[in-house]
């Protein structure tokens, strides 16, 4: 009896883990606005360059922060469906290369996405990793 009461414990732990931790994570898995051809600002005030997000088509482009980056995205407007892929980037070292491998990490597990207003948020299931601001 005490094993399972810890046993349901401990899955009320990790489910309230994963509760969402936005206003708009609600449409997170839902129709989504299309992201072709837009242009992103990281919202976070971060040590040193911004971390930025283009995407044209299926290539996604930006700065992570010291290093440009590159790569494809494979976006499902319908589903609010993400995913980046086959990143690379330059290779310059800079003070602060937590931030930028943190947003590259980040940015390989994203598999959803909400649009609201001028903000876009990335999201690894119901779990919001980035959030961008509109840019141009």
């Amino acid at each position: 009896m005490k094993n399972l009461f810890l046993s349901i414990s401990a899955a009320l732990i990790l489910a309230s883990c994963g509760t969402m931790s936005s206003p708009s994570a609600s449409k997170v898995g839902k129709s989504q606005p299309s992201l072709a051809n837009t242009k992103w600002t990281l919202a976070d005030n971060v040590k040193g360059k911004i971390p930025t997000l283009n995407i044209e088509g299926e290539k996604i482009t930006g700065n992570a922060g010291c290093n440009n980056y590159f790569g494809t995205v494979q976006l499902d407007a319908a589903t609010g469906n993400f995913a980046a892929g086959q990143m690379g980037s330059t290779r310059m070292a800079c003070d602060n290369m937590n931030v930028e491998q943190n947003f590259m990490d980040m940015m390989g597990k994203a598999n959803k996405y909400v649009i609201s207003g001028n903000t876009l948020e990335l999201y690894k299931d119901n779990l919001l990793l980035l959030k961008f601001n509109k840019s141009e």
